[in-house]
């Protein structure tokens, strides 16, 4: 048969000497059939390039060359950055990815989800679903025994587990609001706000602890006047700013937990009057393309979310060829990427 013949599963079934419904149970186990007949179909899908030969080698290599990525907040800059990161890093194994995006109140659907993704024979798994509230309970020994290699993002770490710690890859969220807030105090700003982001998410209350820690490092106050939840929109930036001027009217800096709500949070200052970075400094989160065009341009934390992405699949990578090799896997740990503070015009520097 011509190389550029499309070859088709009637051509398979011809091939090995079965009906076409019998290469299609052969592929998908919906019905039994013989060991040998099993293996005269995936013969002949081999012999003839059909298509879905990435199955078929998978049946025989136990390998699917398929990463599944189970996500939520994609419309939010930091998620689609570290996305980007996977895909590269995927290509580059060569393996496809499946992308499987949850609501940010996932609920009953996680189970679901990761029933469906052990019936399609992934080779590993990266949990990028933000960790908010209790979404994340359904980690446990026994839950995670029966799926295969997983590598969760911007987790909080599990002790206390009898396996070796879990594999999270993150960004090191305390790391990142530590520069920010030294930084604004190394200014000669003495009384600092945050607008943080909801904090039912993990990675807001880290940087809230981080916030309020390097101001008591520095002997500065850290009250409840002095923070206000957000929701990562402008719109909640800037309500969130006059909101932190009218507890704290003395204010003369704030930390905004993302780019989005700096923005909102710039808006309200020109409203109110207040001078940029004269009266008030502001530090934004993220380092999003267009902080180096805000007016005046943003001082923000740059996370690196694409090498968080890489080095995601990178280790479930290793991970899956323990399995595949039948060695132990290698011990579990937490990688995060430092962050790196982008000095800008906002904060008076």
């Amino acid at each position: 048969m011509s190389n550029h013949a499309r070859v088709t599963v009637k051509d398979v079934a011809r091939h090995a000497g079965v009906s076409p419904g019998t290469v299609s149970n052969a592929l998908s186990g919906k019905r039994p059939v013989s060991d040998e007949t099993r293996a005269r179909v995936l013969a002949a899908i081999e012999e003839l390039n059909y298509y879905p030969n990435l199955l078929a080698r998978g049946l025989v290599s136990r390998q699917s060359h398929t990463l599944a990525v189970v996500a939520s907040g994609l419309e939010y800059y930091g998620p689609s950055r570290t996305l980007m990161g996977m895909e590269d890093a995927a290509t580059q194994l060569g393996y496809s990815l499946l992308l499987d995006l949850l609501p940010l109140d996932a609920g009953n659907h996680i189970d679901d989800v990761l029933t469906t993704l052990t019936g399609r024979r992934v080779d590993g798994i990266v949990w990028a679903v933000h960790e908010i509230g209790a979404n994340h309970a359904w980690v446990t020994e026994d839950r995670l025994a029966q799926l295969p290699p997983i590598v969760f993002l911007a987790m909080e770490p599990r002790p206390g587990f009898d396996r070796p710690e879990l594999d999270i890859v993150g960004a090191d969220n305390r790391g990142g609001a530590t520069l920010a807030t030294r930084h604004l105090i190394e200014t000669g700003r003495r009384h600092i706000g945050i607008i943080t982001g909801p904090l039912a998410w993990w990675e807001a209350r880290e940087r809230v602890v981080a916030w309020r820690a390097a101001l008591e490092e520095h002997g500065l106050a850290a009250g409840d006047e002095q923070l206000v939840e957000g929701d990562w929109s402008a719109a909640g930036g800037e309500q969130g700013l006059v909101r932190l001027l009218e507890q704290h009217p003395d204010l003369d800096a704030v930390f905004a937990s993302n780019d989005q709500m700096a923005l909102g949070a710039l808006r309200a200052a020109h409203t109110l009057g207040v001078r940029v970075p004269q009266d008030l400094a502001v530090v934004g989160y993220d380092n999003m393309p267009e902080a180096a065009y805000f007016l005046p341009a943003l001082t923000s934390v740059r996370q690196h979310l694409i090498d968080v992405g890489r080095l995601a699949v990178e280790r479930l990578h290793t991970l899956v060829a323990a399995r595949l090799n039948d060695v132990p896997p290698p011990t579990g740990h937490v990688q995060l990427t430092a962050p790196e503070l982008i000095v800008r015009e906002s904060s008076g520097a």
